[in-house]
């Protein structure tokens, strides 16, 4: 009785619905077909086992804690029109910022796969994820005081240009960094709401501190500073999530524009 009533509390809270639940299907679906096209990479992990320990001491439990949360999290008012929109950039993104990354050689995977597809997907479930920290971080804290919001705004985003320009020096003279700078000059030249954009940045840098501790203390990728994680890739994780924000807009208008938009009628023979 007690957990059911916890059950019920928890989806009442994060609003889950029918879509909640077709999206964690797909979500376990996609780990399952990940887990089965890559079965090397699985055995071996599991080769690591010690069979002189139980096995619940050797689960990786931040690994573990990390995927509960990303999963409680995107079933929370889900709405898989919206949804599929956010995962749609984060797969694209997640697939840019991976070939930048790994094509320059700022962090190398240990399968040496530059860069591996079986890292992509990460990157739409974290998308989601971080949507719904976005939400309700938006209910949560105050809309008023934009002064506060610009100065803020000013503060973190010129601090990011500085430790990324510093981070990235190494591959300056790629021109893959250069799109990638240019894009981030851009992105926080030209703000939309410079309150949500900050919201986001934090929402994604908090996720991504705990998806970089994970990835490089376990030496899944490593980048070239050695640091378990560098601050840039944490706080890039917030860029990232910036990004995806603006193109998700960008890519809501066009879809509104082409369902709004009436079949041309032919013209009249006289």
């Amino acid at each position: 009785m007690l957990i059911r009533k916890s059950f019920s509390g928890l989806r009442a809270l994060l609003a889950w619905n029918r879509a909640s639940y077709a999206l964690l299907s797909l979500l376990v679906i996609t780990i399952l077909l990940i887990l089965y096209i890559w079965q090397p990479l699985v055995q071996e992990y599991l080769a690591l086992f010690d069979p002189a320990y139980p096995v619940w001491v050797q689960v990786d439990w931040l690994l573990v804690g990390i995927f509960t949360f990303m999963s409680l999290m995107i079933m929370a008012g889900a709405d898989l029109r919206r949804d599929a929109q956010v995962a749609f950039v984060g797969l694209v993104g997640g697939l840019v910022i991976e070939s930048w990354g790994t094509q320059t050689l700022l962090w190398t995977y240990y399968t040496n796969e530059r860069p591996p597809l079986w890292i992509i997907p990460a990157w739409p479930i974290a998308s989601l994820a971080i949507d719904r920290m976005l939400r309700m971080a938006e209910r949560l804290l105050p809309a008023e005081n934009d002064k506060t919001y610009r100065r803020l705004y000013a503060a973190a985003f010129a601090a990011f240009l500085l430790i990324m320009l510093a981070f990235i020096w190494p591959t300056f003279d790629k021109p893959l960094t250069w799109m990638a700078l240019l894009l981030c000059l851009l992105l926080i030249l030209i703000p939309h709401d410079r309150r949500l954009a900050l919201l986001t940045f934090a929402a994604g840098a908090g996720l991504g501190y705990f998806l970089e501790r994970w990835g490089t203390t376990r030496e899944c990728w490593t980048y070239y500073t050695g640091q378990t994680p560098p601050l840039f890739a944490v706080l890039a994780h917030g860029m990232a999530a910036v990004a995806f924000w603006r193109a998700r807009l960008l890519l809501a208008m066009a879809v509104s524009l082409l369902l709004r938009r009436q079949p041309l009628s032919r013209p009249v023979r006289q």
